[in-house]
């Protein structure tokens, strides 16, 4: 009787360690995806912060006159673009990620168009509500690149851990699936050309 119980013993004991296992990693995984969540909307909250500062900074360009109507009608329609793509954070696939990524890049180098448009204006340039508006938006382009920084910090350790050895077991079952990150614009390794 004593014989027979050994192997009932053991195979009940692997068992326990594989469930109590299954439950930590799928525990593990919540959180990691909870900080993904958490970094995804401090990006989100940046991104509206220049979202909101722009209509700002086009009213106050739009009070010269002679200013190019065709730059400010670019960023209006860029900001429109980039503000209507909202992404849920369990849609953050590489693919919809990148789609996201375009429309704020094409949101950035309309807003740089517009600022290289401004130095012809030197009435514009020493404006106050100008140079205020241009110093938020500066700070507000420092606070997206550390919140794109941290999301993809917080993402790689996400897809690290649904990738390693057993923990990529226990994600198929749960149907954890790896996330995409910011990469940079096309081109960007490219640097400039600068002529005098």
């Amino acid at each position: 009787m004593k014989k027979a119980f050994i192997p009932i013993l053991v195979i009940g004991l692997i068992g326990l360690f594989v469930y109590v296992k299954a439950v930590g990693v799928y525990n593990m995984l919540v959180q990691n995806e909870e900080s993904i969540n958490g970094t995804w909307a401090e990006v989100e909250t940046q991104y509206q912060r220049r979202a909101d500062l722009i209509p700002n900074l086009v009213n106050t360009v739009r009070g010269y006159a002679d200013f190019e109507q065709e730059t400010l009608t670019g960023v209006v329609e860029a900001r429109a673009k980039a503000t209507s793509i909202n992404l849920n954070v369990d849609e953050l696939t590489p693919e919809k990620l990148s789609q996201y990524q375009q429309a704020q890049d094409q949101l950035s180098g309309a807003l740089s168009r517009l600022l290289v448009t401004v130095e012809r204006y030197p009435d514009l340039k020493a404006n106050q509500s100008f140079l205020e508006l241009q110093a938020q938006l500066e700070g507000t382009e420092n606070r997206i690149a550390v919140a794109r920084r941290n999301f993809n910090q917080t993402v790689q350790s996400y897809n690290a851990n649904i990738r390693t050895f057993p923990n990529n077991v226990f994600a198929g079952w749960y149907g954890f699936e790896r996330k995409g990150y910011f990469e940079a614009a096309q081109g960007a390794e490219t640097a400039p050309t600068v002529q005098f």
